[in-house]
C-alpha cells in the first residue's frame, strides 16, 4: 500500500483556525481583523468566520470597548493543562517558595521547548523593585542563566537540533553571540553546576540559574531566581543566593527522583 504524505491528512480550515491562534503570542494582548487578515494574507470575511468560531468555543474573545480580539479562557485551560502534564510545577514549587524566602528575590521554573525557555511557574518577592516575567512567556536560551543552565548538558547533536548556536541575537553589550565563546562558555558553565546571567538579556538584571535532573538524570528543567543588579551584588551572589539557588535545584531534582 502506498503510504500517503503527511500533508494529506492536513484540515486546511483547522490550520488556518491554528495559524490564527498563534497571531496573539508574544506581547500583543489584543488583534483586530484588519490586522489578523494582514498576518495571514487572508480575506477579512475568513478571518471574521475563523475568530466567529474560536469565539463560539471560547478560545477567543472580542474586547466590546475595542472591538479588538484576545485570547479566551479555553486557550489558557488548554495551557494550564499542558503545564499540569509536564510534572513539574507541583514537585519543584515549595522549592521556588524556599528561594524566596532565602533571598527575598523572584524565582521561576522553566523548560526548554521549541528553541527557547518556556516560563512555567513564578513565585513573586515583596519588593518594590522587581523583575517582570510571567508564566507561559518564552525566555532565550543563549542569554539567560536559566537557559544557560540547562543547555549546558546537552549533547552536540541536542545542541544542533536546537539550532541555537545559528542564531544568537544580542540583547545587551554582555550578550555572548560568538559559537566558541559560547560553547567555552557553558562548559565552565556545567563544570560549576551553576549559570550566570550578567545582564546579559535585559541591563540592569542579573540572575542565577540551575538545572533540574529527573529519576533518569536526564535535564528536564531549571529554576532561577532574579533581581536588579544594585541587590545583587557579586558579594551577595557568593555569600547567599548561589548557594541556596544550588542547595533548591539539587533538592528539586531529588524529589523528581534523581539519585534514586
Amino acid at each position: 500500500m502506498v503510504k500517503r504524505k503527511e500533508a494529506s491528512y492536513v484540515i486546511k480550515s483547522v490550520n488556518k483556525a491554528l495559524d490564527l491562534l498563534e497571531q496573539f503570542k508574544g506581547d500583543r494582548d489584543e488583534l483586530g481583523v484588519t490586522e489578523l487578515s494582514q498576518r495571514l494574507n487572508l480575506h477579512k470575511n475568513n478571518v471574521f468566520r475563523l475568530l466567529a468560531t474560536l469565539e463560539t468555543k471560547g478560545y477567543i474573545e472580542q474586547n466590546k470597548a475595542t472591538e479588538k480580539y484576545r485570547l479566551g479562557l479555553k486557550s489558557l485551560e488548554l495551557g494550564q493543562t499542558f503545564i499540569k502534564q509536564l510534572g513539574l510545577v507541583r514537585p519543584v514549587k515549595p522549592f521556588l517558595k524556599e528561594i524566596v524566602e532565602e533571598c527575598d528575590e523572584m524565582a521561576y521554573l522553566g523548560t526548554i521547548r521549541q528553541n527557547s525557555v518556556l516560563c512555567l511557574d513564578v513565585e513573586e518577592a515583596n519588593q518594590m523593585v522587581k523583575v517582570a516575567n510571567r508564566v507561559g512567556w518564552r525566555l532565550p536560551i543563549h542569554c539567560t542563566a536559566i537557559g544557560k543552565a540547562q543547555i549546558a548538558y546537552a549533547t552536540e547533536e541536542e545542541l544542533e537540533k536546537l539550532s541555537i548556536l545559528e542564531n544568537m541575537e544580542r540583547f545587551t553589550p554582555n550578550t555572548i553571540v560568538d559559537k566558541a565563546e559560547f560553547i567555552k562558555h557553558i562548559k565552565e558553565v556545567a563544570k560549576r553546576g551553576y549559570a550566570l546571567d550578567n545582564e546579559e538579556y535585559n541591563l540592569g538584571v542579573r540572575c542565577v540559574g540551575v538545572p533540574l535532573r529527573d529519576y533518569t538524570g536526564r535535564v528536564v528543567g531549571g529554576i532561577s531566581v532574579s533581581g536588579p543588579s544594585f541587590r545583587m551584588t557579586d558579594e551577595l551572589l557568593k555569600e547567599k543566593i548561589i548557594p541556596v539557588v544550588k542547595d533548591a535545584g539539587e533538592k528539586a531534582s531529588k524529589r523528581l527522583g534523581f539519585g534514586a
